[in-house]
């Protein structure tokens, strides 16, 4: 479907009926309060931005976060004994250029008040493409905004208590020499840890975008299963835009949940295609 198409949809809606101008001026204010919400959150992250920092970002980086003490005692759990106990790995960044903190303090604020400002942001984003849906997409895609946002913030999750761990003590950990020592910067670290939460968070929405476009027909469980090998090579390079570091450890941890989350898609088109073949064959019969 064409912008134009997008547009011409909006106009059957009696509340719709613009020009295509008026459209845009409607995106443009859309836009707007969007990027105004996530300013505030910006605002609000920056006022905090101490207790962000020490509390939030860099608690994956001690000893005693409660990730850590889970996956022990879950090893501990299964008979594993200390096998996923992770050791106590020193920590600690550096900051070689002067100003890097300061402008690394902006990035923090920045995508902090994306964080917080999501949901909204999603909501200004629908009211825009709503008018384009006939009635039945629209029945069909309720609680749209919370299923968004719930999945948004579960991958965010994801990747800061699963994925950010993982990936801190196996970098320190790491070492082809004791002569080497690991000094990464902290715009590094923030980097690494944007990359594995807000990236994480946006492709966690898969099985929701599934679900839509099931439900509207556009795709099929049997088209997912088809296309499942090139799925997976999508999903790789997915993995790899979102790891700065490229390295195969990086690349599996972010791509066994992406592809179970293409696997649970797979699973959601198949009850809806289903449910969609016994509503047919009981208004035929």
């Amino acid at each position: 479907m064409g912008i134009l198409d997008f547009f011409n949809k909006r106009k059957k809606d009696p509340k719709a009926e613009m020009s295509f101008i008026d459209h845009l001026e409607d995106l443009r204010w859309h836009i707007i309060r969007a990027v105004i919400a996530i300013l505030i959150g910006a605002v609000i992250v920056f006022i905090y931005s101490d207790l962000v920092v020490n509390k939030i970002l860099m608690a994956p980086a001690h000893t005693d976060f409660i990730t850590y003490s889970w996956f022990c005692q879950m090893g501990k759990f299964f008979g594993m004994g200390n096998a996923l106990c992770f050791g106590d790995v020193k920590v600690s960044f550096i900051s070689i250029g002067m100003t890097d903190q300061f402008v690394t303090t902006f990035t923090v604020a920045f995508v902090g008040g994306f964080i917080l400002a999501f949901p909204y942001v999603f909501w200004e984003i629908w009211r825009f493409v709503r008018p384009a849906l006939s009635e039945n997409e629209r029945s069909k895609t309720k609680s749209v905004i919370f299923w968004v946002s719930f999945l948004f913030f579960l991958g965010v999750a994801f990747g800061y208590y699963i994925l950010t761990p993982f990936m801190v003590n196996f970098y320190f950990t790491y070492k082809l020499s004791p002569l080497i020592e690991i000094k990464p910067t902290f715009s590094d670290y923030v980097e690494n840890l944007v990359y594995t939460t807000v990236g994480i968070g946006v492709l966690f929405q898969m099985p929701l975008l599934v679900m839509v476009l099931a439900r509207i027909g556009i795709i099929t469980a049997k088209f997912l299963k088809k296309y499942r090998r090139h799925s997976f090579v999508i999903i790789i390079t997915a993995a790899a835009i979102i790891t700065p570091s490229t390295d195969p450890f990086s690349l599996m941890i972010v791509t066994i949940p992406l592809y179970g989350l293409y696997e649970a898609s797979i699973v959601i088109a198949s009850r809806i295609n289903k449910q969609q073949k016994k509503k047919e064959e009981e208004e035929w019969s």
